[in-house]
């Protein structure tokens, strides 16, 4: 396994301790939410704002500077998705203005994602 570059551990240490509102209200509906998310996970050369490993589900919040980084965007989901994540984008204002909606999609996106099979259905007098 290709070790995490200490720059990138680094960044991701300092974006924890400095979260933005918008990542700090995500977090506080996240934080016991299971299965588990964690904050700012390094996979390959990016950062993801949170992850939910199991389900590799990415929850990225964009501000203002991303409507200048369509390209570099793009390109980050083109290599988590090979990777077989599934990255979810939401606008800081979204989050701000509607953090319940938000929420909502994530938590349906993981529960599709689960890894858990459906239970059998029960079968009476068999």
């Amino acid at each position: 396994m290709q070790r995490t570059p200490p720059e990138l551990t680094t960044n991701a240490r300092a974006l924890r301790r400095d979260p933005t509102p918008a990542k700090r209200a995500v977090w506080q509906a996240l934080r016991t939410h299971h299965p588990r998310f964690t904050r700012q996970l390094v996979v390959g050369h990016y950062i993801l704002d949170f992850a939910c490993r199991s389900a590799k589900i990415a929850v990225e919040l964009d501000g203002g500077q991303h409507a200048l980084q369509v390209e570099e965007d793009a390109a980050r989901t083109a290599y988590l998705t090979a990777q077989g994540w599934t990255v979810l984008r939401f606008w800081n204002n979204d989050v701000l203005e509607n953090l319940e909606g938000v929420i909502t999609t994530i938590q349906t996106t993981v529960a599709r994602a689960s890894t858990h099979p459906q239970p059998l259905p029960f079968r009476e007098g068999s």
